[in-house]
C-alpha cells in the first residue's frame, strides 16, 4: 500500500513544492487554530474564575451578619440577588460551621454530593473546583465566612461554562475559514512558481549525472554575457581571470581589477555585486548553482593532491597526539555518546592490563566492576547532560591487586557545532599525595595538643608544688608508721606522679627556650648509654655502639637531644623486658647532608596496628600509671624542631620475635638531623 507520504517522495519536484507548501500552511493553520482556541479558552476560564471568586468573597463578606443572626431570609434574598446578577451563575448556598445547607437556590432540593466537593481553609480567601453534572461543565467557588476572628459558615457559588465554550467554538470555526482560504490561494500561486524552478533544474540534471560518474569536465553552466576582461577592457593578462572560460571571476582569488575585492568567495562576492560584470553575468540562484557546479568540478582536480597531503598530515598529526598522551602517567580516555571507549592512551592500558585493540568500542561495564561502571556511567550521563565537568576522587584496583586512589576529571567533548559528541576522563594517582596530605595534618594536630598541653601544666604545676610543700610540713608533725602518716605519703607519691606528667606536658609543648651549640653526636650518644648501661645490664640487657668516625657536628639542644636518646633507649628496655640487645649506631649520608642515629632493639616489636599512631600524644600501650604516652611524641617534636625526621621499621630482625614468645621480631627508629645551620622554634613558657 502506497501512503500519501510515499507517493510524495517520488512526485516530481514541482508537485513537492506546491504539496508541500500546502501542507505547511495546513499544519501550521491547525497549530494556530488550536493555539487560538486554547489561548481564548484560557483567557476566559481565567475571566470566570477571577469573577467567580470575587462573587463568592463578596457574598461570604455579606452573609457573615445575616447567618450569625440566624436571618435565612435576607441570606436567601442575598444568593438569589447573586445568582440573578449573572447569567452564567448556575447556583448559590450557604452552609453553616457544620457543613449543612441553610440556604440554597436549587429547585429540586439540595444535591448533597455538592457538600464536600469543594473544601475551603479558615486561611484562605476562596477556593475553585472544576465540575460537570454529565451535560455541562462548572466552576464551584467556596469562600469562608469569618466575623472577627471565627469562621462560622461557608458560602458556595457555581458559575457554568456553556456561554464561554459556545463563544470559543465561534472563535475556532473563522480561524479554520480563514486559514482554508489562505491555503488555497497559496497552492495557485506556488503551482506557478514550481514550474518556473523545475524547468531550470532539468538543465543541470545531465550535468550533475556526469558529475556523479566522474566526469569532472563536464559543463553544467551555460555561460552567458561576455568575459571579464571584454567588459572591463583590461589586458592584465597576468590576472588569474583573463582568459578562464571555465569560472566566474568572482569565483576565484586574486584578481587583479581595481574594483574586485580580496579574498575568497564568500569575502569578496559582497564587494562583486557593486561590479559592471556581475550585475550584466550573474544569473539567478538556479544559474549560479551550475555555476557552482563547474566551480565544483574543477576545484576537485585541484584539492585531490591537496587532500592526499592533508590526510598525511593528519595521520603524523593523530600519531603525535597519542605519543603524547602515551607519555603522561595519567589514565586518559574518550567515550563517545554512548559511553564506548574511543581512545585510550597507554598508561590506562597499563592500569586495565588490557590492550587498546581489546578497549576500543568496548563499555565501562566491559572493563571495571559493576559497582564502579554505574558510577562512571551515572557520572558522565551528567556531563554530557549539563555540559558541566565533574571532579572526583575514587579508589581503583589495579591489575596487579593494588588499591590505588585517583583524582578524576570528566569533561564534556563537543565539535565545531557545539554539540556533544563525548566525554573526556582524565585520572591522575594521588594516593602519595594524599599520604603527604595526612601525614601534614597530623603534624598539625600534633602542635594544636601540645599548645592545648602546655595550658593544662602551666596551669596544673603550680597547685601540685603547694600540695606537695604542704604534704612535706605535715608528715614533719605525724608520727612515723601512723596511718596519717600512710594517708600523707599516698598523698605525696600520687602528687608527685602528678607533676611528672606535668613534666612530660611541658616537655611535650617544648616550651623552654633552645641552647644551640656545635654537637659532637658520638660523643652525646656515648654519654647517654653510659648512664643507662649499668641499669640496663642488671636486666640482662646489652647495649652495642656503633659508631662512624669523623662525622660533622651538628647545631643543636645537647639536654633535648638527650632527651630524644634516653626515651628511645627507655622504650627499646620496655620493649625487651629482660635478655636482649640494643644497637646504637651513627653514620653520615653524605647524599642527604644528614647525620643518621639509629636505635635498634630485639624486643617484641610494634604490631601492625599501632605503627601509624606510636607519635601521637597520650597514646600508649603499656599499663596505667607506667607511662603518659608523650615520650615518642616529645621526641618526635624535638627531632622536628631540629629540622630532621624519625622513622620507625617494625619488625627489623624477623629472626628475633620478642626472645621467641612474639611475632613482631624488632624495631628500628632512625634519626636523620640536618649537618647545616638548624633555625629552632622557641616559645617563651
Amino acid at each position: 500500500m502506497i501512503t500519501p507520504l510515499k507517493a510524495l517522495t517520488h512526485a516530481r519536484f514541482g508537485t513537492k513544492i506546491v504539496t508541500s507548501i500546502v501542507m505547511i500552511l495546513m499544519l501550521l493553520g491547525i497549530g494556530l487554530s488550536i493555539t487560538m482556541h486554547q489561548l481564548v479558552l484560557s483567557s476566559l476560564l481565567s475571566e470566570n474564575r477571577v469573577r467567580g471568586a470575587s462573587m463568592a468573597v463578596n457574598l461570604a463578606a455579606r452573609a457573615g451578619e445575616p447567618l450569625l443572626a440566624v436571618d435565612y431570609l435576607q441570606l436567601r434574598n442575598l444568593i438569589d440577588d447573586a445568582v440573578k446578577s449573572d447569567a452564567d451563575a448556575a447556583y448559590a448556598f450557604v452552609l453553616d460551621l457544620k457543613g449543612v445547607p441553610v440556604v440554597y437556590t436549587f429547585s429540586g432540593g439540595f444535591p448533597l454530593d455538592l457538600r464536600k466537593v469543594n473544601s475551603v481553609r479558615d486561611q484562605d480567601r476562596d477556593s475553585v473546583v472544576r465540575l460537570t453534572d454529565g451535560t455541562r461543565e462548572i466552576y464551584d467557588f467556596a469562600a469562608p465566612i469569618i466575623i472577627g476572628t471565627d469562621r462560622i459558615g461557608t458560602v458556595r457559588i457555581g458559575l457554568s461554562l456553556e456561554r464561554v465554550h459556545q463563544f470559543v467554538r465561534q472563535v475556532t470555526w473563522t480561524i479554520v475559514i480563514s486559514i482554508t482560504f489562505a491555503i488555497a490561494l497559496a497552492g495557485v500561486i506556488s503551482t506557478g512558481l514550481a514550474r518556473t524552478v523545475t524547468r531550470k533544474i532539468r538543465i543541470l540534471h545531465h550535468a550533475a549525472e556526469e558529475i556523479i560518474k566522474g566526469n569532472l569536465d563536464v559543463k553544467a553552466s551555460q555561460w552567458r554575457g561576455a568575459n571579464c576582461w571584454e567588459t572591463m577592457k583590461c589586458d592584465k593578462t597576468d590576472c588569474p581571470a583573463y582568459g578562464d572560460n571555465s569560472r566566474r571571476c568572482w569565483y576565484l582569488v586574486g584578481t587583479l581589477c581595481p574594483s574586485c575585492g580580496t579574498g575568497e568567495y564568500k569575502t569578496k562576492i559582497d564587494n562583486c555585486r557593486e561590479c559592471a560584470v556581475y550585475r550584466r553575468n550573474a544569473g539567478d540562484e538556479v544559474q549560479h548553482l551550475a555555476e557552482f557546479f563547474d566551480v565544483m568540478a574543477l576545484t576537485l582536480k585541484e584539492r585531490l593532491v591537496e587532500l592526499r597531503a592533508t590526510e598525511f598530515n593528519l595521520r603524523l598529526q593523530q600519531q603525535l597526539v597519542q605519543t603524547i598522551l602515551d607519555a603522561t602517567p595519567d589514565l586518559v580516555s574518550l567515550k563517545n555518546v554512548q559511553l564506548r571507549y574511543r581512545s585510550v592512551n597507554r598508561s590506562f592500558c597499563s592500569f586495565v592490563g588490557r590492550t587498546q585493540e581489546e578497549i576500543i568500542g568496548k563499555s565501562v561495564a566491559d572493563i571495571f566492576s559493576p559497582a564502579q561502571a554505574s558510577t562512571a556511567a551515572t557520572e558522565e550521563e551528567q556531563v554530557m547532560l549539563t555540559g558541566l565537568p565533574i571532579s572526583v576522587e575514587r579508589l581503583f584496583i589495579s591489575q596487579s591487586g593494588e588499591q590505588r586512589l585517583f583524582h578524576v576529571v570528566k569533561t564534556a567533548v563537543s565539535d565545531a557545532s557545539g554539540s556533544v559528541i563525548g566525554v573526556l576522563s582524565t585520572a591522575r594517582d594521588i594516593t602519595e599525595m594524599r599520604s603527604l596530605h595526612e601525614r601534614v595534618a597530623h603534624a598539625q594536630r600534633l602542635e594544636s595538643i601540645g599548645q592545648l598541653a602546655a595550658g593544662v601544666a602551666h596551669e596544673i604545676n603550680t597547685p601540685l608544688g603547694i600540695i606537695l610543700g604542704y604534704v612535706q610540713l605535715s608528715a614533719e608533725d605525724v608520727p612515723e608508721g601512723s596511718e596519717i602518716r600512710e594517708h600523707l605519703a599516698l598523698i605525696e607519691k600520687y602528687a608527685r606522679i602528678c607533676k611528672k606528667i606535668v613534666a612530660d606536658l611541658l616537655s611535650f609543648s617544648r616550651n623552654t627556650e633552645s641552647i644551640l651549640q656545635p654537637l659532637d653526636i658520638n660523643e652525646l650518644i656515648g654519654q647517654i648509654t653510659d648512664i643507662v648501661e649499668h641499669t640496663f645490664g642488671l636486666d640482662g640487657i646489652t647495649i652495642i655502639r656503633e659508631f662512624a668516625s669523623g662525622l660533622p657536628s651538628v647545631t643543636g639542644d645537647r639536654e633535648k637531644l638527650g632527651q630524644v636518646l634516653m626515651n628511645l633507649l627507655g622504650n627499646s628496655h620496655d620493649a625487651i623486658g629482660k635478655d636482649g640487645l640494643i644497637t646504637v649506631a651513627s653514620y653520615f649520608d653524605e647524599e642527604a647532608g644528614e647525620v643518621v642515629i639509629e636505635v635498634i632493639d630485639t624486643g617484641e616489636g610494634i604490631p601492625p596496628e599501632y605503627r601509624e599512631r606510636i607519635f601521637e600524644p597520650f597514646f600508649t600501650t603499656k599499663g596505667i600509671g607506667s607511662g603518659t604516652g608523650l615520650g615518642l611524641s616529645v621526641t618526635f617534636g624535638i627531632v622536628k624542631d631540629h629540622g630532621g625526621k624519625i622513622d620507625v621499621i617494625s619488625p627489623y630482625f624477623p629472626q628475633y620475635a620478642g626472645n621467641g614468645s612474639g611475632e613482631h621480631g624488632g624495631t628500628l627508629f632512625s634519626i636523620r638531623l640536618p649537618v647545616k645551620q638548624t633555625q629552632l622554634s622557641v616559645k617563651e613558657g
